[in-house]
C-alpha cells in the first residue's frame, strides 16, 4: 500500500513539473523570447514519449530557431517533427514556408501537396503556395488557391487581404487601395491597416502610410510587421535611425532578421 502511495505520489509530482515546463515553454514562446522558448521546447520535446505530444513540441522547437535565424536547426526540428508525427499538417505547412523563403519553391510545393492530402481545409498551404505562383507569373492559380480557402474558411483575412495584394503587386493600385477600404469597413484590424499603408507606399502617399503603420501598431502593438512597414516609410522619408529602431523592434517580436538582409543594409553599423 505505502509503494503504491509512493508511486502515485512521485508521479503527480512528475506531471506537476512536466505541466510547469510546458506553461514556462508557452510564455516564451508567447512574449516572444525565443531563446527561452527554443531550451524550453528542446527539453520537453526530449523527454516526451508520447509521439504526438513530441512532435508538436518539435514543431514550435522549429519555429523558435527559425525566429532566433537558426535555418539549419529550425529544418531539422521540423523533420523531427515530422517523423514523430508525419500526420501534422502544422509541419507540412512550416516546412513549406521555410523551404519557399529560402529560394526552393519545388521542395515548397512538394510539401504542400503532401500537407493537403492530410487535410485538404489548410489555410496556411493555399496561402504558401499563391504567394510562390504569384512570383512565379501564375496570377490566375494564385487567385484560385485563395478562392479556395474563401470556400471553406470564408471569413479568413489572410485570404482576402491576399487577394488585395495579387492587384496590388500586379499594378492595380487603385482597385487593392478600393478593396482594403471595403475590408477595413467591415473590420478595423492592424493587419489591414497595414496591408493598406503598403498600397499607400508604392503610391507614394508616405503620410497616408505611415499613419496606417502607427494605426496598425497602436491596435496590436506586437504585429512585426507592421513594425517593417514603418521602416521601410522612413527609410523613403529621409529618417535613417527611426528605420533602424523599427527594424530592430520588428526582429525582438519575431520578425526573421535574414528576410531584412537587404533592408539592414541601409543601417549605419554601430
Amino acid at each position: 500500500m505505502k509503494k503504491t502511495l509512493l508511486l502515485v505520489t512521485s508521479l503527480c509530482v512528475s506531471l506537476t513539473f512536466y505541466a510547469q515546463d510546458k506553461k514556462l515553454a508557452e510564455e516564451c514562446f508567447n512574449k516572444a523570447d525565443y531563446k527561452c522558448a527554443e531550451e524550453q521546447y528542446l527539453k520537453l520535446a526530449e523527454k516526451e514519449q508520447i509521439q504526438k505530444f513530441q512532435s508538436e513540441y518539435y514543431d514550435y522547437l522549429g519555429t523558435s530557431q527559425r525566429r532566433l535565424g537558426k535555418t539549419a536547426q529550425a529544418f531539422k526540428s521540423y523533420e523531427s517533427a515530422l517523423k514523430a508525427n508525419p500526420l501534422s499538417v502544422s509541419v507540412y505547412a512550416n516546412l513549406a514556408s521555410l523551404y519557399s523563403q529560402k529560394g526552393n519553391k519545388v521542395k515548397a510545393l512538394e510539401y504542400i501537396e503532401k500537407g493537403l492530402q492530410v487535410n485538404a481545409e489548410t489555410p496556411d498551404l493555399y496561402l504558401t503556395r499563391s504567394k510562390i505562383y504569384d512570383g512565379q507569373g501564375k496570377k490566375d492559380l494564385a487567385i484560385k488557391d485563395l478562392n479556395q480557402i474563401l470556400t471553406f474558411a470564408p471569413d479568413n483575412l489572410f485570404a482576402k487581404t491576399g487577394l488585395a495584394n495579387l492587384k496590388k503587386n500586379n499594378g492595380d493600385l487603385d482597385g487593392a487601395l478600393k478593396d482594403y477600404n471595403t475590408l477595413l469597413s467591415e473590420k478595423p484590424e492592424s493587419l489591414l491597416y497595414n496591408g493598406r499603408a503598403d498600397v499607400y507606399f508604392k503610391m507614394k502617399k508616405y503620410k497616408e502610410a505611415l499613419a496606417d503603420a502607427n494605426k496598425a501598431i497602436s491596435i496590436d502593438p506586437k504585429f512585426a510587421q507592421s513594425y517593417v512597414s514603418r521602416a521601410m516609410i522612413l527609410f523613403e522619408t529621409s529618417k535613417l535611425k527611426e528605420a533602424c529602431n523599427n527594424l530592430d523592434k520588428a526582429v525582438a517580436l519575431g520578425y526573421e532578421k535574414a528576410v531584412l538582409t537587404d533592408v539592414y543594409a541601409k543601417c549605419v553599423k554601430k
